[in-house]
């Protein structure tokens, strides 16, 4: 019997905790306004958390709060309260990476299950049991393991503590995301949520006695990007994944669109439900590859898992933009009509892609579209504008629309 793994998902924002749920997501992970290592995103403040929760539990999802910074002591008196209430909230589980928040949530919300967060840096089963045995229900473990040596850890350590392990998104030059670049560099500390990414800044080599005058490292004149890791994709590898016994597949991208999200949910949802049912004669279906293809990426790498660096992207440090999304359906008004919300530019006769609500994506060519004053119009211009588009096939409610780039 396979022991079906989560699908876990970044929620940034209320839309991208709308997407997580709606394309099949098991469980979320989230962020409160103080304790998580994104700073970027909206996150939920007080009720809006409250809310999520609500909503979340609902459809059947759980919700994991981070609590994973490395905090300051000025930070902890405001530790409580915040543990209490999210407690409260019916939060599932805290993902923690100080020992201190993990003592204080034990203490202020004992409820709560406590995961241990990868910024802890778990690399073998004598850490995981000796956390097992203060408390912690699942170990995230650090992104550098390959998986013989996560199928020898799930043999060593309780069947009850779970494994949790990132199976997509971007990848951090240093340890598990302990990085100082950031702080040395602008100030802003990763350890605390606020990393400005600059291993993916263009780096130049100078000589001292030489003003002015840059050495390549890299072949060529451009520059390189040293510290720019390439993306985690194990879309191609879910029965090794499963088979060396992990509990939680989690997709990176806290600070990423809630169409990120969709497309990244749906994927690794199908293909994992696809091996559940088929067994020894799983192949992954060729659309659920070419969906991770219609997100914004760096180039793609299995990481560490295959005993391998993730290795660097040296020559740029842009994404791979193959498709743009440009709409979400509303409401499916009859067969042909939907009520759509804007998000990029497109037009009238264009072909489009629709990956609907966990379901396979198909295409549709927009025959019209017309705007809330019921004129029709040649494109859709306006950010988050309201129009209603003619199609040749339906698209369901909460479908994302997407363009191919020229």
């Amino acid at each position: 019997m396979i022991n079906k793994p989560e699908i876990l998902s970044p929620a940034g924002d209320a839309e991208c905790l709308n997407s997580a749920i709606d394309f099949g997501a098991d469980a979320v992970y989230l962020a409160g306004k103080m304790f998580g290592m994104r700073s970027a995103p909206n996150n939920f403040d007080n009720e809006q958390l409250k809310q999520a929760c609500a909503l979340a539990h609902k459809k059947g999802v759980k919700v994991y709060v981070t609590c994973n910074i490395l905090p300051h002591n000025k930070e902890l008196a405001f530790l409580p309260d915040f543990l209490t209430y999210a407690q409260e909230c019916g939060v599932d589980a805290f993902i923690i990476a100080d020992l201190g928040i993990f003592e204080a949530a034990k203490k202020y919300a004992p409820k709560v299950a406590r995961h241990i967060s990868t910024q802890a840096g778990i690399t073998n089963y004598a850490a995981a049991n000796a956390l097992y045995n203060m408390g912690a229900s699942r170990v995230v473990l650090a992104r550098e393991i390959p998986l013989d040596e996560i199928a020898e850890m799930r043999a060593k350590i309780p069947q009850e503590l779970e494994i949790e392990c990132f199976v997509h998104g971007a990848m951090c030059v240093s340890f598990s995301g302990r990085c100082l670049i950031s702080s040395y560099m602008t100030g802003r500390d990763a350890n605390r949520g606020d990393c400005a990414q600059p291993c993916r800044w263009k780096y130049h080599l100078f000589e001292e006695n030489r003003e002015g005058q840059y050495f390549p490292v890299d072949e060529t004149s451009d520059g390189t990007y040293l510290y720019n890791s390439r993306d985690l994709c194990m879309i191609e590898h879910i029965p090794e994944l499963v088979q060396a016994g992990i509990s939680s597949f989690k997709i990176e991208g806290r600070a990423k669109s809630a169409y990120y999200t969709a497309v990244t949910t749906n994927a690794y949802r199908h293909a994992v439900d696809d091996f559940v049912s088929e067994g020894s004669n799983f192949k992954l279906k060729p659309w659920i590859r070419e969906e991770l293809e219609k997100i914004s990426h760096r180039e793609y790498n299995t990481g560490f898992y295959f005993n391998s660096e993730p290795g660097q992207v040296t020559d740029n440090g842009g994404y791979i933009r193959h498709y743009d999304a440009v709409a979400v359906c509303e409401k499916s008004i009859d067969r042909t009509t939907s009520l759509i919300s804007q998000r990029n530019k497109f037009f009238a006769g264009d072909t489009l892609d629709v990956l609907p609500p966990g379901g396979v994506p198909f295409k549709i060519k927009c025959i019209s579209l017309m705007n809330e004053d019921g004129i029709f119009v040649e494109s859709a211009p306006h950010p988050t504008q309201r129009l209603t588009m003619k199609s040749d096939f339906a698209v369901p409610a909460g479908s994302v629309i997407r363009k191919k780039r020229d």
